[in-house]
């Protein structure tokens, strides 16, 4: 993709959620390559491109890519672009994982804030594990 092609249909920010916006942008990224709609290699839009689409701040497009390239999610070459990083099955692993950690982590949120006591979450969480990933299955 280059970045004058625009902004894939998955990113999206929106200021009013309470999440930090380079937030937003780095769990979409991770997301969009854990279902494979970001493919190794792929070019990600330019920093400029991506907050005028999204009508953000630069800075705030450049912190979310460094994050990003810090965890070795994706790579950066002068000159040439931000690209998602190919190869490492440890770091999709952990991409996976972080994609799931925020899903989770908004399930559980949502759970306490109607009144889902804890005990009562664990046990749903163990009967849904199971419902998943049936005994023997460590997928």
């Amino acid at each position: 993709m280059s970045g004058s092609e625009g902004v894939p249909g998955n990113f999206n920010v929106d200021p009013r959620s309470g999440v930090p916006l380079y937030t937003q942008l780095i769990e979409q990224v991770k997301r969009s390559i854990a279902v494979g709609a970001l493919a190794p290699g792929e070019r990600l839009p330019t920093v400029k491109q991506l907050a005028v689409d999204l009508t953000i701040n630069p800075n705030t497009v450049a912190r979310a890519y460094r994050d990003l390239e810090r965890d070795g999610v994706i790579e950066t070459s002068p000159g040439r672009g931000s690209f998602v990083r190919s190869g490492d099955p440890l770091q999709t692993r952990k991409t996976l994982t972080d994609v799931a950690a925020v899903a989770l982590e908004a399930a559980i949120r949502d759970a306490r804030s109607i009144g889902v006591d804890r005990l009562a979450l664990e046990a749903l969480l163990d009967r849904l594990i199971e419902r998943w990933y049936p005994q023997g299955d460590h997928r």
